[in-house]
Formats: C-alpha cells, sequence, structure tokens
C-alpha cells in the first residue's frame, strides 16, 4: 500500500464509517467527511505509523462520499486535526495560545526543541513531529500539549521533558495534569464549598 492507490477500509473500519454515515438523512452523507477522515487518518496511523492523509486516502473518502474531491480536500486543509503530510509516531502539538503562553508555553516549546524536536519536521527517529497550534481547549490548565490523542497538562519544562523521555523509552505517560489536579479545579484543591467534597 505504499502509493496508497487501493487504500480501503480495513473490517472493523468498515462497520464505522457505515455507522457514521447512517447518522445522517439521506443526502445528507456529506455531513460525515469530517469524522471518515478521521478513521481514514487512524487508520494510516495504524498501517504506516504515521497519522495523515495522502491524497488517494482523501480521494477514497471523496468517493464514499460522492463529493468532489476538492470538496473533501477543503475540509481537511482547514482544520488542522488533519495531516496532510506524514507525522512522527507521536504528534506533538504545543498550545501557544494567551491562557498557554502566559504560564508558560514557551518553556514547553524549548523543552520540545532541546530534546532535539523542530517546528513542522519529523525527527530522525520518526518518533516526533512538533507543532505550535491554537487552542486546544484545556486553557484552565494551561500551559499543555496534545499528544496524539492525550492531552498533558499543567506542565513545565522538566515535566515535559519527562513525557518526552517516557515516550522515547516507549511508555505511555499519565495524561491530564502533572501536578495531580482534578479536572479544571484550583491548583492546591477546592478553595469553596469544601464541605461538600468528601
Amino acid at each position: 500500500m505504499s502509493d496508497f492507490k487501493n487504500f480501503d477500509w480495513t473490517p472493523e473500519n468498515a462497520v464505522k464509517a457505515a455507522e457514521i454515515i447512517a447518522r445522517y438523512p439521506a443526502g445528507r452523507q456529506a455531513s460525515a467527511v469530517m469524522p471518515l477522515l478521521w478513521l481514514a487518518q487512524g487508520q494510516m496511523a495504524d498501517a504506516t505509523g504515521s497519522a495523515w492523509l495522502p491524497v488517494p486516502v482523501i480521494e477514497f473518502v471523496a468517493r464514499v462520499l460522492a463529493m468532489p474531491y476538492i470538496r473533501v480536500y477543503e475540509v481537511a486543509s482547514f482544520y488542522t486535526q488533519y495531516n496532510l503530510k506524514p507525522v512522527g509516531r507521536y504528534h506533538v502539538q504545543v498550545c501557544g495560545t494567551t491562557p498557554c503562553m502566559l504560564r508558560g508555553s514557551d518553556d514547553v516549546m524549548k523543552a520540545c526543541t532541546d530534546k532535539g524536536l523542530k517546528k513542522g519536521a519529523v525527527t530522525h527517529d520518526g518518533l516526533f513531529t512538533l507543532s505550535e497550534v491554537e487552542c486546544l481547549g484545556t486553557c484552565a490548565n494551561a500551559p499543555m500539549v496534545q499528544i496524539n490523542d492525550d492531552n498533558y497538562e499543567d506542565l513545565t519544562y522538566a515535566s515535559t521533558q519527562a513525557i518526552l523521555e517516557a515516550l522515547m523509552r516507549g511508555e505511555t505517560p499519565k495524561p491530564g495534569s502533572q501536578i495531580g489536579r482534578q479536572a479544571s479545579c484550583p491548583e492546591g484543591g477546592p478553595t469553596t464549598l469544601r464541605d461538600m467534597v468528601a
């Protein structure tokens, strides 16, 4: 499947794709374009180790939905969740929006670059791709990164490097707050209504 022209759903993904398309009324199947692109990108990650959408895969999704290729490409090229070129096994997306910037995203980015990651490039070992992105929706626990499907929050230079080192060793670091915070509670735990917290 090196040129991806024969891309087709795996049996499991064929079932998922049919379920996704069935969510939309007849004549409105084009509404399934985003989840089908995501499904295809995940299948590419499983098959190649890189979550991305080569042109033949985008063309495949267009055929499945009876859409013009350009309409599907417009979606894939607009949203940063879709990768139009190969990425590393771990796609490290550093949030650089104001809340993360104010809480230290520059240190997070430096931790990444000090480990040899470069924005927009795949590391020589194929493990990492580094991207700087806009808001990933975890502002209360800034700064944060998203690595593949997991968020890592309340980061420092040291905790970011520890996460990258764990990934390099083949380990899966615990996602979420790196300081033990639950959801978006204040640092140190609740400050009001303490009687209700049990």
